[in-house]
């Protein structure tokens, strides 16, 4: 009996303490993950959160958002787009969770799914992806914290002269009336009377004044004085030999009127309301000259003053002429010397009446002529995104030597070259001969340019005679389609594919060779400047589905693919060849690279070996991909040499996939091959 009392009294125990944890029998609910969405174009760097989760849309790998580096990512990334070519998410989108970490020295870019990202030098922050899946137990924030936008600031005439603005507003209450009292041979003196009335008395601030005008406009006349070796000099302040002779150079300081001193008053003085201003319209630019374009004007002392403002003259008169707009030629400026200093970024000004306004104020720096040092600057730094690079538009250098380099360029100018940059000279009354010992390198100019083949060089006699070299640089710097030196493995060439629609296909498989055809032209920049598609299919006749430049944009060119229709029939495939000589390649630009890529799946009933010989010494580059039944030996007839990487044999359709990125390596390795000069 009492150990069945003690049973029924722990049962009873239990049951009450069960009751307590879980009243009403309910379960602990676990927090849910809310994930908030974001675009494609969110840059990691303006979430200020350490780590966190976010949903990326579908179809960002098509916006093209930038990306820098390679698994670790520079924060002015896209975050979808970086999650894309990490294989986080596919292109329809997905979670993403992003932690911050420290800035990299170096970020390195690669091409991986479908997403080509670049390479930085630094970055101060970077960030690493990972599968949107939190670990148990860890909720991130349901709500991002965005950095806010920087407002725009715009100097004052005052900030500009180093002076402090000095605002006078008067009191609602009471009106001042300065007067002032000028006594000869004597300091002036300004006396305020206050007008009486009837309405609030305004008390004195206790706020301690700013620094009066006076002191600061005393300090804003005092200037540098610039110790130079210059060359000895002609009536215009050229330089010809070096002296030790130094030079002191003063500005010319604007007189100014004693003010009304308002702190001595006892009123407050508020900053007067802004008054608002219909914003100018912002200036598009001339579309035919979409370039990033940095001139690299020389301050040495060489040049000396009245020849340095003819060099401002021209680079307005340049301004001018290439109508700078948002669409169009973006300008910026580098003034080098002993060092270099960026005058102008090419996001500061956006037409060419305010650049040629802020040409106007720049001053001279002084120095030696170190243009090697410049270019390297604008390599690893003047052409980012920070200071304005547009990434679309080719970045073209121009450099304005008077007389030569005092260190060297070869080393400096192929490295900004490789990157993409179109190098251009200008030099005016270079060495004599009896100043050629002088050179630190010789033929400087053929070592620094994009193309040793006088496109890129401009030799004028005179300083004076620089005006006349205005419309011909600007020619040059506008044919975007002899820049070759910014164009890459992506965005260089004339690619036709030539597609058989023979019987041996079938519907099915003809869908799947569509679906390769649109992977691979998924991998280049496609527009009319860029890289240009154009498509042939083909039976015993032939049937040109669409030629270049007909579709400039990625999107209507992938959807055009899609909508090839089987035709069904037999197999020419030599008569193809020849008939894409004929309707696309006779057609191709100067400069671009010539691609053919035949795709077939049997023996061909005429000859092929003739019409690939004849394509070959057009320039053409041929590819071959065989199925199934192709003849190995007619692909290594149709492919360039060496065959074993131009011709590609699968047993079945649904393993052409696995030749996209073989293909799109040897085009870039064969295009990053080619020498540079």
């Amino acid at each position: 009996m009492i150990r069945a009392s003690l049973t029924a009294i722990c049962l009873a125990y239990l049951l009450s303490c069960a009751c307590w944890a879980k009243p009403d029998g309910s379960k602990n609910k676990k927090p849910k993950q809310v994930v908030p969405d974001i675009g494609c174009d969110v840059r990691a760097g303006k979430i200020n959160l350490p780590e966190f989760i976010v949903k990326c849309p579908a179809h960002c790998k098509e916006t093209k958002q930038q990306v820098y580096g390679t698994s670790v990512f520079a924060s002015i990334s896209s975050i979808c787009n970086a999650a894309i070519h990490s294989g986080v998410i596919t292109n329809s989108g997905g979670k993403v969770i992003v932690r911050k970490m420290a800035g990299q020295s170096a970020y390195k870019g690669s091409n991986s799914n479908g997403v080509r990202s670049l390479s930085l030098p630094k970055w101060r922050e970077s960030f690493l992806v990972s599968v949107g899946k939190p670990k148990k137990g860890v909720i991130y924030p349901s709500t991002l914290d965005f950095v806010p936008s920087r407002p725009t600031y715009v100097k004052t005439r005052q900030e500009e002269d180093k002076s402090p603005a000095v605002t006078t507003v008067m009191p609602t209450t009471a009106a001042l009336k300065p007067t002032t009292t000028t006594t000869p041979k004597t300091t002036t003196t300004t006396t305020t009377t206050l007008a009486p009335t009837t309405t609030t008395t305004l008390a004195p601030t206790t706020t301690a004044p700013p620094p009066s005008p006076t002191t600061a406009k005393a300090r804003a006349a005092v200037h540098k004085v610039r110790d130079a070796a210059p060359r000895s000099t002609d009536s215009d302040g050229s330089r010809k030999m070096p002296l030790d002779t130094a030079h002191t150079r003063a500005e010319p300081v604007d007189a100014w009127k004693p003010e009304v001193n308002l702190y001595e008053t006892g009123f407050n003085i508020r900053e007067p309301e802004p008054v608002p201003r219909a914003p100018e319209p912002v200036s598009q630019g001339d579309p035919n000259c979409k370039v990033d374009l940095a001139f690299l004007m020389d301050g040495s002392w060489s040049i000396g003053k009245r020849r340095f403002k003819i060099q401002k003259d021209f680079l307005a008169e340049v301004a001018q002429a290439i109508n700078v707009g948002v669409a169009g030629p973006m300008m910026g400026i580098i003034q080098y010397g002993d060092d270099h200093v960026t005058e102008i970024n090419l996001k500061t000004y956006s037409s060419s009446k305010e650049v040629k306004s802020a040409i106007d104020k720049i001053v001279q720096k002084g120095g030696l002529s170190n243009v090697g040092k410049a270019l390297s600057y604008i390599n690893k730094q003047y052409f980012s995104d920070a200071n304005g690079n547009r990434g679309g538009a080719p970045n073209v250098a121009v450099v304005l030597v008077d007389g030569w380099p005092t260190d060297k360029v070869e080393e400096a100018s192929r490295l900004a070259r490789e990157s993409g940059i179109n190098i251009f000279f200008v030099t005016i009354e270079g060495p004599d001969d009896n100043e050629k010992h002088n050179l630190v390198e010789a033929n400087f100019v053929d070592k620094a340019v994009c193309r040793t083949n006088g496109f890129f060089s401009l030799p004028v006699t005179s300083w004076f005679a620089l005006r006349k070299a205005v419309q011909p640089l600007v020619k040059r710097v506008c044919d975007t389609e002899r820049l070759v030196c910014s164009k890459t493995c992506l965005n260089a060439n004339d690619i036709a594919f030539v597609i058989d629609g023979s019987s041996s296909v079938g519907t099915g498989n003809f869908r799947t060779v569509l679906q390769f055809v649109a992977n691979i032209t998924r991998e280049f920049e496609i527009s009319d400047t860029d890289t240009r598609v154009g498509a042939v299919q083909y039976t015993y006749e032939q049937r040109l589905e669409f030629a270049f430049g007909q579709y400039n944009n990625k999107a209507e060119l992938l959807n055009a693919i899609k909508r090839i229709n089987y035709w069904s029939g037999g197999t020419s495939t030599g008569a193809a060849i020849t008939y894409t000589a004929e309707q696309l390649f006779s057609k191709s630009k100067p400069n671009k690279r010539k691609i053919m890529i035949v795709i077939t799946d049997g023996r061909s009933y005429d000859d092929v070996r003739a019409p690939a010989l004849a394509v070959h010494r057009q320039g053409v580059i041929a590819y071959s991909v065989g199925i199934a039944w192709a003849a190995q030996d007619e692909l290594e007839y149709i492919a360039t040499d060496p065959d074993k990487e131009h011709s590609f044999f699968v047993d079945e359709f649904d393993n052409l996939y696995k030749f996209v990125p073989k293909i799109i390596h040897n085009i870039c390795q064969e295009f990053n091959s080619q020498p540079r000069n």
